[in-house]
Parts: structure tokens; C-alpha cells; sequence
């Protein structure tokens, strides 16, 4: 497969479409634990994110990991920890993902531009409500594409 569309996601049902943001499900492993998580796909956030009670349910180990992150905006006072994962969306192959595993759980699990972007092209269309994502070895972009 080397692409797969996905809806935007309603994240208050009160507003209807107003609040409804690219969410993909993930499943993420480390080691031999693995946990299905539904993922924000953030244009605009530097880093893969992930949250700290994701990390221990995949059984990370906080003191094991000693390479620090420095993350910004509304996680900036959060320390965070760097920490390899694999992570598979829908009937793609799993890639290797490097997450900055923050000491807070209020943090959706998020896909930025390092290295989740690197990844996958990501085509959004806001107006219509979906997302698709191409492998990255595809040489056709959004802007080739008929909708």
C-alpha cells in the first residue's frame, strides 16, 4: 500500500467540525510491549511526542533513558527524555520513530515533523475532512493529485 486516507476526528461533538483534528491510530512497540494509540499528525510540532503514561505502558523505564529533549510552546517546561519506538499506521510497514517521551500525560501522542514527516508525505484536506498519507519512496505530491 502507499497510501491511505484517513477522517478527520471530532474531538468535541459540541462544535462539530470546527474541533475536528488529523487523528490516526497507531500501534507503537518497544521491545516485546505494544500499545494502540490514537495520534495527532501535527504539521506544525517539531518532534514525535509522546506521552508519559504511553511510555510506561510499553514498558519504558523512565532512568533508562538519558538522552534529553528540550521541547518548546505549551510542553516547554516539561522534561523529556528521547526514546526509539516502532510504530505502525494502518497497512503500512512499521518505521522507526524517535519520540520525545515527556514527563506529562496531559499530551495527545503526536506526530511532528522529526521524524514522523521524514517518514510519510502527509497531504491534508481540511475543507473535506481527510488526511492521506503516501509512503515517502512515492514521487507524486498533493499538489499532482486530483481529490
Amino acid at each position: 500500500m502507499t497510501a491511505h486516507r484517513f477522517p478527520y476526528v471530532q474531538v468535541e461533538p459540541a462544535l462539530g467540525a470546527a474541533s475536528a483534528l488529523p487523528y490516526v491510530p497507531i500501534t507503537l512497540t518497544h521491545g516485546r510491549q505494544e500499545v494502540a494509540a490514537s495520534a495527532l499528525v501535527d504539521s506544525g510540532a517539531a518532534l514525535n511526542v509522546l506521552p508519559y503514561d504511553v511510555g510506561l505502558q510499553l514498558g519504558a523505564v523512565w532512568e533508562q533513558q538519558t538522552v534529553a529533549v528540550k521541547l518548546s510552546g505549551n510542553l516547554a517546561a516539561s522534561e523529556a527524555r528521547a526514546l526509539l519506538l516502532t510504530g505502525k499506521v494502518g497497512e503500512f510497514a512499521p518505521a522507526r520513530l524517535a519520540f520525545a517521551w515527556t514527563r506529562s500525560s496531559n499530551v495527545p501522542v503526536i506526530l511532528g515533523q522529526v521524524n514522523f514527516f521524514m517518514e510519510f508525505d502527509i497531504c491534508f484536506y481540511r475543507s473535506r475532512l481527510l488526511f492521506e498519507i503516501r509512503v515517502k519512496e512515492n514521487t507524486e505530491d498533493c499538489t499532482h493529485r486530483a481529490v
